[in-house]
């Protein structure tokens, strides 16, 4: 017994070692979750689960360090229009960055060409990806309007919440009962 508490010690002592060492961090490579190996005692239990929320700081969204890359790819891309005002039609000749934008817009210039082929209307984007909401990504369209969710905050023009109108993030969720469909791109 006194032989395993030793080695306990210090392959413990050794792992705290090698964190003090320049450019070594428990988080590294592993999604944010601190793991260490202390030869077969799991000190998270194997219940590290990395954050899936992205923050909010100043009006920009800061996507999480265990997004995919097309999620953060997405918050960039809304984040360089998120100060755009509203026009409706806006955003809709391209995805190059427009003067202004409406909501399917907005959502469309965020999405993408990784996910839309060209800018879509409300009304399609019912149809578009697969029903219901998404891991990381969720749109919500009705006839009218548009929006999205990603990593945890909400890609909106109405009732956002902040000053200006046209597209702008929030962490305030909106009622969807009834009045939405939710959809999602495949994977996400």
């Amino acid at each position: 017994m006194r032989r395993t508490a030793m080695a306990i010690v210090a392959v413990a002592a050794a792992s705290i070692a090698w964190l003090a060492m320049p450019g070594q961090s428990a988080f590294a490579n592993n999604g944010g979750c601190a793991q260490v190996n202390t030869g077969g005692l799991g000190l998270n239990n194997g219940k590290c689960v990395p954050a899936k929320k992205a923050r909010l700081v100043n009006g920009k969204a800061i996507a999480p360090a265990s997004a995919p890359q097309e999620v953060k790819d997405i918050i960039r891309r809304a984040n360089r229009i998120r100060t755009k005002p509203y026009r409706l039609g806006g955003g809709h000749r391209n995805f190059r960055i427009d003067r202004a934008y409406d909501c399917s817009g907005a959502v469309s210039f965020a999405l993408g060409k990784r996910f839309f082929s060209s800018p879509l209307p409300s009304g399609p984007m019912m149809r578009w990806g697969k029903a219901g909401k998404g891991k990381w990504i969720t749109v919500y369209a009705n006839p009218g309007h548009a929006y999205m969710v990603v990593a945890g905050l909400r890609f909106d023009t109405a009732n956002n919440g902040s000053s200006g109108s046209g597209p702008r993030w929030s962490k305030s969720m909106r009622s969807t009962r009834g009045s939405f469909t939710a959809r999602s791109p495949r994977g996400f």
